[in-house]
């Protein structure tokens, strides 16, 4: 049988890269999904530290519970954020999924420290 804490460093992989990934990687479209939001850059620029800074938290955190935990809750809080974004933007359901799926990774990697 698989260990719980190894799937929940893999999910802890998972949602950092994908965090790093269009954070790093496709900051392009970040700069566009904000300007068509009418939101302003200072706050893309803030999202984005804080993002990159849990991102790197949850790699931390397969060593150091503290991490994870600050991690995990930082990133949830900023994809509940996103998703109720998506929605007041009315966005279809494609671009909300990431904020979704995000959110409930998270959530499982945050609730993981408390069992």
């Amino acid at each position: 049988m698989i260990d719980t804490l190894f799937l929940v460093a893999i999910l802890q992989i998972v949602t950092a890269t994908s965090i790093l990934f269009v954070w790093v990687v496709r900051y392009k479209n970040i700069i566009q999904e904000f300007e068509q939001y009418n939101l302003p850059s200072w706050l893309r620029d803030v999202v984005g530290i804080f993002k990159l800074s849990f991102a790197i938290m949850l790699l931390i955190g397969i060593f150091d519970e503290r991490f994870k935990i600050i991690g995990a809750g930082g990133l949830s809080l900023l994809m509940i954020a996103a998703f109720l974004t998506h929605l007041n933007v009315k966005n279809p359901i494609y671009k909300t999924l990431p904020s979704i799926t995000l959110l409930s990774f998270s959530v499982i990697i945050l609730l993981s420290s408390f069992m």
